[in-house]
Order: structure tokens, then C-alpha cells, then sequence
């Protein structure tokens, strides 16, 4: 009954924050792609289905700090009502009393391990086949009227005006895509097109403009109805994952044709912290549990300890950081991140739990040796 009661509050108070922060970092990052939704006409049903993309990510990070968060708060919650108080009185012992939040820090880390591992590099890759195909295709359809719209690299269109019924007027096409014969497209109106998902636009009453680069000659068609292509060349279409969407098998193993040998160690680092950084929920439950249960009770309270255990939780996320850009730089640096993630908690429990099991195993000796003792009399 004891367990239930304070694993329900601590896994209410988890899911609570982790929720709320999850969302407001939401919020902050989603401004980014207002632009797609002010600017190229983006519904808004699309710009939620993008950006809840990347909440995975979010949450995969800000779990261990908000396990720290809710261990913390909680169990200095239970100390200023006195309630801890009363489970020491009734000889519940340091691991009886954490066991609940232990119980909290594993759930963390298994879903951080869920995660990092499958869950969030499914999602990034998602949002950036999603991200991609709106910016260089969608985009294609939301030219603005007296702006010119860079659709690519090596097209540029520029549009006066539109009617409400899509014709459009006015328009000049900057097309680069054949470095040898670039050429520039002017038409009266015009309109667009979706021929299998592909863009493209049909222009009226127009003329095509192209320099001959081997004879400096301009050459000049014009022609009653042109149709063109707004897509991008198969070369700029094509897109590299980065190591934030790779598998953790395609992490340690990359492929030489596509990673270069001076990327590889960022992509190992990538898969080390994929698997050491859900263990850190484990040490900063651990750290607010000895702030909490170590020491003596203060009726008064305590600032320093508080303040402690959350200095130390800011200075391994700082060492967390700098080992895994050693480790970039040094692959033999790498066996540091399972020391940065696992030690702190290990020596926790070690502080927190030592005493108690020596004292059992004092006691158990003792418990051995009395029936040995000489003049004893024999227990009834």
C-alpha cells in the first residue's frame, strides 16, 4: 500500500511535467515552421502533423531531468509533512522508503531506451521526408504574388499577380537547371498543374530566352502554350539521412558508400548516446533520493542539500556534453559515456544503501553466533 501511494503520486507528477515541458518546448520549436504556414499557405493540420513529429524527441530527452524533478519534489514533499518521519519511525529502512521512486527511474529508463532506440529515429525521419517534400515540392504551388520564389537552387519564378480562380499573371521563370543552356521564361498568364504528383505550370502567350554558351548567341522562342516542369533535378531531390534517423545497427555499422571514414566516429558517438543517456534518469533519481533520505531531518528544512543535488545534476549534463565531443574526437574516449551515465548513480546507492546492508549483515552474524556463546541459556 505504501509503494502504491507514492509511486502513483510520483508517476502522476511525472507524466504531468514531462507533458507540460514536452509541450512548451513544443511550442517554442514550432515557431520555426510558421513561416510554411504564413508565407506558403500551409493548412494547419499539416503544420501539427509536422512538428508532433519531433515531440518524441523532445520527451527522450527532458525524461531524466523531470525524473530528478518529481523525485525530488515529491520525496522533500513527504519530508516537510512529516510523513517520512513516520515511515522511519515504523522501521521501514532507506531502501524500503526509495523503493517507489526506484520503481520511477526504471520505468524512465526503459522508455528513454524506447525511445532513443526506436520510437524517436522512426519519427525525425518522418519529419524530414515530410519537411522535405513540402519545402521542395508543395512549395511549388505557393508562389507569392510580386515576390520571387527561389524553388530550388537553380529556379527561381516570379509571379504579378493572381485571380481568385488560380490563373496567373504576369510571370518570369529563372531556369538554371542545365548549367550549359540557362534560359529565362516570360509568359501573360498562366496556370498550375498536378500531373502524378509532380508540379507544373502551363503558360500562355509567352517566350523563352537562352544564351548559347559555346557561341554567345541569344536565342529566342516564343510560343502560344508552353508546359514546364517546376520540379527539382533528380541530383537535388535526392536526400542523405543524417545519423539522427539512423538505426542503431546503421549506426555502428555504417556504410562506407554513403559515410565518409571521418564521420564515423560522430555516428558511433550517436549510437553511445542513444544507449548510455537513458541510465542517466537512474543517477539523477539517485542523487535526489540522497539529498532527500541522507542526513539528518531538519524540522526547519534544508536549502542546501536541494541545491546541491540540482548543481550536480547541472554538472553532469555539462560533463555529459563535453565527453561526447571528446569522444567524437577520440573514439577511445567512448567507454567515458557509460561512466558518466552509471557511476553517479552507483555511487549513490552505494551511499545511500551501504550502511543499511552492512547493519543486516551485522545483525545476521550476531544472529549466528549467539546460540554459540558460552554460559547462554537456550532461547524457549
Amino acid at each position: 500500500m505504501l509503494d502504491r501511494y507514492v509511486l502513483r503520486q510520483l508517476l502522476t507528477a511525472l507524466a504531468a511535467t514531462t507533458g507540460g515541458l514536452a509541450a512548451l518546448i513544443w511550442l517554442t520549436q514550432s515557431l520555426r515552421f510558421v513561416s510554411l504556414v504564413v508565407e506558403r499557405g500551409l493548412s494547419l493540420r499539416v503544420f501539427i502533423e509536422l512538428t508532433s513529429l519531433l515531440v518524441p524527441s523532445f520527451v527522450a530527452i527532458i525524461l531524466p531531468i523531470t525524473t530528478f524533478v518529481v523525485v525530488q519534489f515529491v520525496y522533500q514533499r513527504l519530508a516537510g509533512d512529516r510523513e517520512l518521519t513516520v515511515m522511519r519511525a515504523a522501521g521501514l529502512s532507506p531502501f524500503r522508503v526509495a523503493r517507489p521512486a526506484l520503481i520511477c527511474a526504471a520505468a524512465s529508463v526503459l522508455l528513454c531506451l524506447m525511445l532513443n532506440l526506436w520510437i524517436v529515429p522512426q519519427a525525425f525521419h518522418a519529419f524530414k521526408q515530410y519537411e522535405f517534400q513540402i519545402r521542395n515540392r508543395i512549395a511549388a504551388f505557393m508562389l507569392q504574388d510580386g515576390v520571387f520564389t527561389p524553388l530550388s537552387a537553380t529556379m527561381t519564378v516570379y509571379v504579378r499577380s493572381r485571380d481568385p480562380d488560380g490563373t496567373l499573371h504576369g510571370i518570369m521563370v529563372e531556369d538554371g537547371r542545365q548549367p550549359d543552356n540557362p534560359s529565362t521564361i516570360l509568359a501573360e498568364r498562366g496556370t498550375m498543374l498536378v500531373v502524378n504528383d509532380q508540379p507544373r505550370v502551363v503558360l500562355f502567350d509567352g517566350s523563352r530566352q537562352e544564351i548559347d554558351r559555346r557561341t554567345g548567341r541569344l536565342n529566342v522562342l516564343t510560343f502560344a502554350r508552353n508546359t514546364i516542369d517546376l520540379t527539382t533535378p533528380p541530383g537535388d531531390q535526392v536526400r542523405y539521412r543524417d545519423s539522427s534517423e539512423m538505426s542503431l545497427h546503421e549506426l555502428l555499422h555504417p556504410d562506407p558508400r554513403l559515410v565518409p571514414a571521418r564521420d564515423r566516429g560522430k555516428f558511433a558517438v550517436e549510437a553511445w548516446r542513444r544507449l548510455t543517456s537513458p541510465f542517466t534518469a537512474f543517477s539523477f533519481a539517485m542523487i535526489g533520493l540522497v539529498s532527500v533520505l541522507r542526513g539528518s531531518f531538519s524540522r526547519h528544512g534544508n536549502i542546501l542539500r536541494p541545491f546541491t543535488a540540482i548543481m550536480s545534476v547541472v554538472c553532469l549534463l555539462a560533463a555529459s556534453l563535453m565527453v561526447q565531443n571528446l569522444a567524437g574526437r577520440n573514439p577511445r574516449l567512448m567507454p567515458l559515456m557509460w561512466i558518466e551515465a552509471i557511476v553517479p548513480g552507483a555511487l549513490c546507492a552505494i551511499v545511500l544503501f551501504l550502511p543499511e546492508w552492512r547493519q543486516r549483515q551485522q545483525a545476521m552474524a550476531a544472529s549466528l553466533l549467539a546460540p554459540a556463546a558460552p554460559g547462554r541459556a537456550p532461547r524457549p
